[in-house]
């Protein structure tokens, strides 16, 4: 019972989401509410929500935060010498900036963070992309596939819960799927290219278009507050449609300070020196005194920026709803138990490649707590009796879970930070990227079994 009722759950709110039928923030409130109802949890409602909303409470404040930062720091032209080079590299080609954006997520996301990853990036990348009129799709899309195969390092939530849930060493579980890693980025790259190779043509036949275009045409669309390739505006950081630049003085000493301040902040973010929501509210009260020391100035910063942070915070609050539902009511768990039932004998000893192939989709239906805690030591014991050894389902499991799959979960914070900041709508972005990510898992797979990580 309550397995169907948790597996309804997340189906409606793929369905409603991905057809537009209502909005994120609603399916995230409202479907676990009918559903705790519907299961007879309606004296523990209120208990479930709030223990959801205290859980993701620190992610909230540290993305609210995070976002006003690093909006000030792209206001104050931090960013602006990263954005020349990458165009005097790309020579403002959208096939070349597509992978460009694969390269230079993959390395931000060495730390083993989807949240900063997706907060530097897209800070850094969203001007180039709104400045030559490419898709912000293309942009959330390209930074899900580089940080998901990234997020299997060893530092990474994933693996660290694999090899804890079955008591493993990282050279048993990550080691042997290093080069099937490999395989991962390899793809990465192609399929970066040819996106942006179809964006390049996309482009090119709209700059066609206008050429044919009367000037009352383009002054028209101009006055309807279009942007000059076709594309809906974005929110976020950086400057958006009618929104004015707050601009910091133009002093060398504060550009030399606010790099100083986000490297510290980086460092620290790593180094766990203190809490990440800690870092950020911290971070951003220095920055803004010293860039914009009066009352006025600091004023005009928060209300521009104000609707990006409600924007993202709010779908975060409304994601703590789901999953304090969903764990609170232990739909999570009964779920886990019904997906290991299902498993036929015959296929105990394909159990790793089983893993392997359903672990990405899975991350929309589970946590990774829920997964790697609940539904991993259940499969590894089930390997063991088949005779395979559990540390092959390990290392099936991390190829996908919350890995290739994490930034198009909507189990996860940094997902809304993504979609958030590039300015696109969450279902917008699971279909256009989804076969990419599922792609990559399926490449992995191929190389975990090409290089012996696991056999059929």
């Amino acid at each position: 019972m309550l397995a169907a009722l948790g597996y309804t759950t997340i189906g409606l709110f793929l369905l409603l989401t991905m057809t537009k039928r209502v909005s994120v923030l609603v399916a995230l409130v409202l479907l676990p509410v009918l559903a705790a109802l519907a299961g007879g949890f309606g004296d523990e409602l209120g208990d479930l929500i709030l223990d959801g909303l205290t859980t993701v409470a620190p992610t909230g404040i540290m993305i609210a935060f995070a976002v006003l930062y690093f909006s000030l720091m792209v206001d104050a032209g931090l960013f602006d010498p990263l954005i020349r080079g990458i165009l005097r590299v790309v020579r403002n080609d959208p096939l070349r900036i597509t992978v460009g954006t694969a390269v230079l997520t993959m390395c931000v996301a060495l730390d083993g963070d989807g949240a900063s990853t997706f907060l530097i990036t897209v800070s850094a990348l969203l001007p180039v992309y709104k400045r030559l009129g490419m898709s912000p799709l293309v942009l959330s899309g390209v930074v899900c596939l580089g940080a998901g195969v990234m997020n299997m390092i060893p530092w990474g939530g994933p693996t660290v819960r694999a090899m804890a849930a079955l008591k493993l060493e990282s050279s048993e579980v990550f080691t042997p799927v290093l080069p099937a890693m490999g395989f991962g980025i390899a793809w990465v790259l192609v399929a970066s290219y040819l996106i942006g190779r179809r964006e390049r043509r996309r482009l090119g036949m709209l700059d066609s278009q206008d050429h044919d275009r009367t000037e009352d045409d383009r002054t028209e669309e101009a006055a309807e507050g279009r942007t000059e390739a076709g594309a809906r505006p974005t929110a976020g950081a950086g400057d958006g449609p009618g929104t004015l630049r707050v601009p910091a003085p133009a002093r060398p000493w504060l550009t030399v300070f606010n790099l100083v301040l986000t490297i510290a902040l980086v460092v620290g973010l790593i180094l766990e020196v203190m809490p990440l929501p800690v870092l950020f509210v911290l971070g951003f009260a220095v920055a803004m005194l010293v860039n914009h020391p009066t009352w006025e100035q600091q004023q005009a910063l928060l209300d521009k920026h104000a609707k990006s942070v409600v924007l993202v915070t709010t779908m975060i609050f409304a994601a703590g709803v789901l999953t304090g539902v969903l764990t609170g009511t232990k739909m999570i768990d009964s779920m886990a138990e019904a997906l290991v039932g299902v498993i036929p004998d015959a296929l105990g000893g394909h159990l790793p490649v089983l893993v392997a192939l359903t672990s990405m989709p899975l991350s929309l239906v589970f946590t990774p707590d829920a997964y790697y805690f609940g539904v991993l030591p259940v499969l590894g014991q089930t390997a063991d009796g088949f005779g395979v050894p559990p540390a092959e389902v390990a290392r099936a499991a991390i190829l996908g879970q919350m890995t290739t799959g994490f930034p198009l979960s909507p189990l996860t914070a940094s997902t809304f930070i993504l979609v958030g900041m590039s300015g696109v709508q969450l279902g917008e972005h699971q279909r256009f990227i989804f076969r990419w990510a599922f792609a990559t898992t399926l490449v992995m797979t191929a190389g975990a079994l090409i290089t012996g990580a696991f056999s059929l």
